[in-house]
């Protein structure tokens, strides 16, 4: 709590890594609830601008070495719950 948190996520392709790659962080609280969206990239980062997650998050990935990372600022214990990442690279699936 407090301390900024690095959520790791790693990928391999088999697809050489273009601007079609797409990195999408979602999130649902341990409540339950809707899954939100709190992170997207291709091409450039562009962290949430809506709910509890705004101003928080910044990218701390490099797709070209397989690194799909972001971090939190200010975790609470209310941002508990499930983050998922999910990478695409088309035409690899």
């Amino acid at each position: 709590v407090g301390e900024q948190v690095s959520l790791k996520c790693s990928f391999k392709s088999s697809s050489p890594i273009t601007e079609s790659l797409t990195v999408d962080w979602t999130y649902r609280p341990l409540t339950g609830g809707q899954m939100e969206t709190i992170f997207h990239y291709q091409s450039v980062p562009t962290p949430t601008t809506v709910g509890k997650f705004k101003d928080r998050i910044s990218w701390a990935g490099d797709v070209a070495r397989g690194d799909a990372s972001i971090a939190i600022q200010s975790p609470a214990m209310s941002d508990n719950g499930t983050f998922i990442c999910s990478v695409k690279n088309p035409p690899d699936v």
